[in-house]
């Protein structure tokens, strides 16, 4: 089978022939009909990964045939007893697994879905792993309702804009922030309220941001961290799912005790997270964001507009 493959560590990913997977037990294999980006998959081919394990079939998220059944994937592996922390054996399907940037993968059954029917092979695929983060982000963590307000940094990428489409769906008002104003624009259009753009000069203070937000959303950290805590709501949560800017500089406890805030680390989601994920998504029949769609032989094209950050949506791959 044709595969997205890397096998060293200061190697390119290419695509190669592999053997087809053997299934373990309790498996069945998926022939891949389309698959999707995550930044972990960059990550991984630089290099910049924690225990990265070679050779690596790059890919979490894909939609396929079971023997007929129409298929999308859940990514997030042996979450663990605890719904509120994965455990020792969670593992996200790509790495050290074998990944869906490939004609064929294997998978325990257990972790294979119905694919909603109103969602294309390419839709299907770009929701797993961004949907269930945002998901577990707004509403296993963060507990958000409907009425309430919420901030969404970064609009443009895969889970932003999953947490976008899932708060409005629930009745929240949403405002976005972004580097672009065009992204702005777009994800109003989409139902944001309104946004702000964070290369402005002391763009948080500005006064469309009041009266603050019951919920912040944030996958970036860094400096502007430290801004969310003013314009959160006094008994705010705020869930950060990422780390794209580093570590936060300038943290104040004293706006985080003042006023009584939650701030709650978020990764993937359980099990449970994935089913009710895919729940809403059938339920207002929530279509994905999609920015661009490349074949799987061109999969370094599509890295390659991953790594320059101007996409809105998720980069997808077609297997033909």
């Amino acid at each position: 089978m044709l595969a997205f493959t890397q096998t060293e560590k200061n190697q390119s990913p290419a695509l190669q022939t592999l053997p087809s997977p053997t299934l373990g037990e309790g498996e069945v294999i998926i022939q891949i009909k389309a698959a999707a980006l995550n930044h972990r998959d960059v990550f991984i081919s630089k290099g910049m990964y924690a225990t990265i394990k070679y050779p690596v079939v790059f890919g979490s998220d894909a939609a396929g045939l079971v023997e007929g059944r129409e298929v999308i994937l859940n990514p997030g592996l042996f979450w663990g007893e605890n719904p509120g922390f994965s455990g020792p054996d969670f593992q996200i399907l790509g790495m050290p697994r074998a990944g869906t940037f490939a004609e064929y993968t294997a998978l325990p059954a257990q972790y294979v879905h119905d694919k909603p029917t109103h969602l294309s092979w390419i839709e299907a695929a770009a929701l797993p792993l961004a949907g269930v983060t945002a998901y577990r982000a707004l509403f296993t963590r963060a507990g958000l309702k409907t009425g309430e307000r919420v901030l969404i940094t970064g609009i443009g990428g895969g889970v932003a804009l999953f947490a976008l489409q899932f708060a409005t769906a629930i009745g929240a008002e949403v405002w976005a922030s972004s580097g672009s104003d065009e992204k702005i624009a777009k994800a109003i259009k989409l139902g944001a309220a309104g946004g702000v753009n964070y290369r402005q000069t002391d763009w948080y203070k500005n006064p469309a941001l009041n009266p603050g937000f019951d919920v912040v959303i944030d996958g970036a950290g860094g400096e502007s961290f430290g801004y969310l805590l003013r314009l959160a709501k006094p008994g705010g949560r705020i869930a950060s799912y990422g780390g794209t800017l580093g570590v936060v500089p300038n943290f104040s406890p004293q706006i985080l005790f003042w006023k009584q805030l939650q701030i709650l680390g978020s990764t993937m989601g359980s099990e449970q997270d994935f089913a009710e994920m895919l729940a809403l998504v059938n339920q207002h029949q929530i279509r994905p964001v999609v920015d661009s769609v490349f074949a799987l032989k061109d999969a370094d094209k599509a890295f390659q507009r991953m790594e320059a950050g101007e996409q809105f949506g998720k980069i997808c791959l077609e297997m033909g």
